[in-house]
């Protein structure tokens, strides 16, 4: 199975706002398949010397870049570490501290190195996760199955899951079920089915405990409503697989859900374009470079889109956000885009990490501001 530990916005927030004499971001495709990680670790290696090139030419404190390779060094060596990985590592390291995020997408071989971390390849896996769960729930049985962008759909085992409606209610026991008299009839089944699904329910927690994947339902229309009623988790998906899990593969089912997601992607900038279109017509909304990074150095951004693959070179100034573009990164100018972002990320503000085709015009940034300025 995948194993994602994405940031939280606490964490993410904290990321932004971090500041030190030595950051380097790195980034890589790494797989999930344990015995193939040795390319992952080499391909780390590598990266990291070039980190650490950069820094040198930079003047960085050779005591202090020894200490970053050491750290960095012993996450290549750790071999329980690369045993559970995703389609993506991110990895934000300073002398001092080494932080990771193992994301669902593929990530390009990056090295970003300044006084603070790069953030736009890890923003990318937040606005749009592409891995999900899928809840196969029946009454004949209940699976949960993993689904990732480009792996067969895998069963995930779940401690205390229940077999099927049957095995739920007989270990719960008659007598706790007949307390309130409502066993005979109709009635009588929405109890069994409610007792099902808060078993069902309680058994995913301690497996979703803290995750922010989404949970995606594929179950008949009275079973899933009452699951629904009890569910704890709350990225369960909204809008589900109809139809019986029963009657559908796991990869028929993670099909279906991939459908899923990219209804919620595409409508989550379907709104966030409809509002684009209308403060624009108010003065608040820009896909103006200049404009935009003056608007979130002084916290006007309230919510901005990002191409995800475009890099622009340059810096961004401190107090006034007059932008200076570069023509090659280097420490401290490895994207402007980027330092937008973190100081919209700083104020509150909402970042969002689309491919360039969903920007407004195509522009490599979109900002819906506040307040006009």
């Amino acid at each position: 199975m995948l194993h994602l530990d994405l940031p939280t916005a606490a964490e993410l927030i904290d990321l932004a706002t971090g500041r030190t004499d030595i950051a380097v971001s790195l980034f890589l495709p790494t797989t999930p398949v344990s015995l193939e990680t040795d390319a992952d670790r080499i391909l780390l290696k590598n990266l990291t010397r070039e980190g650490i090139a950069r820094l040198q030419t930079a003047g960085a404190d050779p005591r202090r870049l020894a200490a970053l390779a050491e750290e960095l060094d012993d996450l290549i060596d750790d071999h329980a570490f690369w045993r559970y990985q995703a389609h993506g590592l991110a990895i934000y390291a300073t002398p001092d501290n080494l932080r990771t995020f193992r994301v669902p997408n593929v990530l390009e071989p990056l090295v970003a190195v300044s006084d603070r971390f790069h953030l736009k390849p890890l923003l990318r896996s937040i606005t749009f996760c592409n891995a999900c769960y899928v809840l196969a729930l029946a009454d004949c049985g209940v699976h949960l199955i993993e689904v990732a962008a480009d792996l067969p759909a895998d069963e995930v085992k779940v401690v205390g899951m229940p077999k099927d409606l049957a095995s739920s209610v007989e270990e719960a026991g008659r007598a706790d079920l007949s307390h309130s008299g409502r066993l005979a009839g109709a009635e009588g089944d929405k109890v069994r089915l409610r007792q099902y699904a808060r078993t069902v329910d309680s058994a995913l927690r301690g497996l979703l405990a803290g995750s922010d994947i989404p949970l995606v339902l594929a179950s008949g229309a009275a079973l899933g409503a009452i699951y629904r009623s009890v569910n704890t988790y709350p990225h369960l998906v909204a809008q589900g697989v109809p139809d019986t899990p029963e009657r559908r593969t796991a990869e028929e089912l993670a099909a279906a859900a991939r459908r899923v997601l990219g209804g919620l992607y595409r409508e989550q900038l379907a709104k966030w374009t409809a509002l684009y279109t209308q403060r624009a017509t108010e003065g608040r909304a820009t896909t103006d470079i200049a404009q935009a990074a003056r608007a979130a150095t002084c916290g006007a951004v309230q919510s901005l889109l990002v191409d995800r693959d475009q890099p622009l070179h340059g810096t961004v100034g401190e107090t006034d956000g007059a932008v200076t573009f570069a023509d090659d990164p280097g420490a401290g100018t490895d994207g402007v885009i980027d330092e937008i972002a973190r100081r919209v990320l700083s104020s509150g503000g909402q970042v969002l990490s689309v491919p360039q085709a969903d920007l407004p015009g195509g522009q490599p940034l979109a900002a819906i501001l506040r307040y006009a300025i």
